[in-house]
């Protein structure tokens, strides 16, 4: 059973009606408009996957509307069709974009075949995008892909790597991918976060207890490092570990073994300590707050992940994951809000956009999640700087066409489409922002 759907757009009423029938006889979802504009509001209420369209229709032919699919709900195919079914406008339809061209009378088994073709590429062509998957990290900037490479080159190793970034810059997921790139793989992947647990718990979390070693110890129990035994152990926020339990985290590193609270003797562990913070640790050093000795300890190596704003190409990529996962595909992002998306400068990084994203699904009657959704979901910004209006626009427009063109690599002519402005405009405004690409 097909789960696409597909907008017929022909002011042919009989000739539509055939056709929606024959493809529900196929198992595939269909709508109809009878003009352009109408098939514009179609679009924008649902989540479309392939549109056919005639080429000679009043008042907005099929080359127009194409332009303005184009324009607005980037990437989605079209089909054209024509009673004039002549190589010129077979050719031009190609160069324009069309994916395929159809002749009238439009024979089923051709209409099916070129359906089917189109569907299956652009499925491939979505499925290009998992070459920038690794291990759970989804990326496509230049950022990323050098984070990427670093776990590649450190992962087979067993040095400690410490992750350092923002919060919400992803760091329990690059440590996942650390652990499934390495030799560890095959063991169990323990994370704790340091500073969520209380200090007198958090030693007997790492290193279990005996019965009997305090209050309250009715039994037995084994601690995150010797559960971790053969795989990794992910420590976030080290950084609010206290002093006390740093001294003997620093032995279980030197000897390769634990003792529990109130044991006697040593349990061998063979583990892989990963951590994490986003506090400056090295500063935290000279501040007395962390030892230096297991500072070096843990920072064998180190990676340091981008915020969100430096990465503003995998905006795209994280959102469409996010909601692929968060609706079980049931629900898209439409080009306008993805251009929200790209607008806001995210301090929260990704799990931020995480956030809007399950905000924005919730708030969304329709399958097609809109822009204004999106803007309900975002926080209003500058609510404390009570900046001018005038300021306040002037300042979203400079970072919105910097993270247009960071998106397009520079390229200015695919920086002014996807900012929907023509080019001589779009350079007005660089002058405008003294902005360099």
């Amino acid at each position: 059973m097909s789960n696409n759907t597909i907008l017929l757009v022909d002011d042919d009423a009989s000739l539509i009606e055939l056709l929606a029938m024959r493809l529900e006889a196929n198992n595939y979802h269909v709508l109809t408009a009878h003009r352009g504009t109408q098939a514009l509001q179609l679009l924008q209420q649902n989540s479309i996957d392939l549109v056919i369209t005639d080429l000679r229709m009043a008042h907005m032919d099929g080359f127009e509307l194409f332009e303005n699919i184009k324009k607005n709900h980037i990437g989605l195919p079209v089909i054209m069709m024509s009673a004039h079914g002549s190589i010129p406008d077979a050719v031009d339809a190609m160069q324009q974009g069309f994916v395929s061209f159809l002749s009238k009378p439009i024979e089923s088994q051709a209409l099916l075949e070129a359906i089917e073709n189109t569907l299956k590429n652009h499925k491939k062509r979505d499925n290009a995008l998992s070459k920038h998957h690794f291990h759970g990290l989804v990326y496509q900037s230049t950022a990323m892909h050098q984070v990427v490479q670093q776990i590649q080159a450190l992962a087979p190793s067993q040095a400690n790597i410490l992750i350092q970034g923002a919060s919400g810059t992803g760091k329990e997921v690059t440590a996942n991918a650390i652990h499934k790139a390495s030799n560890y793989a095959d063991g169990p992947f323990i994370a704790i976060n340091c500073g969520a647990v209380p200090a007198h718990l958090l030693e007997s979390e790492l290193f279990g207890h005996k019965k009997g070693a305090f209050t309250g110890a009715t039994q037995d129990k084994v601690g995150l490092v010797q559960s971790a035994d053969g795989g990794t152990l992910f420590l976030d926020e080290i950084g609010d570990m206290p002093l006390d339990l740093q001294v003997k985290l620093l032995r279980v590193l030197q000897e390769r073994s634990v003792r529990p609270v109130g044991g006697h003797t040593e349990q061998a562990v063979d583990v892989r300590i990963v951590s994490a913070s986003h506090k400056d640790l090295y500063q935290a050093v000279a501040n007395k707050e962390f030892r230096e000795d297991l500072y070096y300890r843990l920072n064998v190596v180190s990676i340091r992940l981008p915020s969100l704003q430096a990465r503003p190409e995998d905006i795209p990529l994280l959102a469409n994951r996010f909601i692929k996962r968060i609706a079980d595909g049931q629900k898209v992002i439409s080009p306008q809000a993805m251009t929200c998306l790209l607008s806001y400068h995210w301090p929260g990084n990704v799990r931020q956009l995480q956030n809007v994203i399950e905000h924005a699904s919730a708030l969304s009657s329709s399958k097609l999640i809109t822009a204004d959704v999106v803007e309900s979901a975002i926080p209003e910004l500058g609510e404390t700087s009570f900046k001018g209006l005038n300021d306040a626009k002037k300042q979203f427009e400079h970072d919105y066409i910097k993270k247009v063109l960071s998106l397009c690599q520079g390229n200015v002519a695919e920086a002014a489409k996807l900012a929907q402005r023509n080019r001589s405009d779009f350079y007005k405004l660089l002058k405008k922002h003294q902005i360099s690409c």
